[in-house]
């Protein structure tokens, strides 16, 4: 009879959901356990490989003048 097709077909299917399941959540362990590991590394003054050592020691506002140009000028 026909009526056994679908029962297989549908232990197939769970099987196949459980198994993507488990990837997933072996997955999003894996990404936390290399969060924790970056957070960790970070308190214990390691180097951080994301920040390009080229911007590493630029400050975020304005920036000192090197030479001013109307230093010629002096009104003195």
């Amino acid at each position: 009879m026909a009526k056994s097709r679908p029962s297989v077909q549908k232990r197939i299917n769970e099987a196949r959901k459980l198994e993507k399941a488990q990837e997933k959540a072996a997955r999003k362990a894996a990404r936390m356990a290399a969060r924790a590991a970056r957070i960790e590394g970070d308190e214990e003054g390691a180097v951080d490989v994301d920040v390009d050592p080229d911007l590493a020691d630029i400050v975020p506002g304005p920036q000192p003048v090197r030479h001013d140009p109307l230093s010629r000028f002096d009104p003195e």
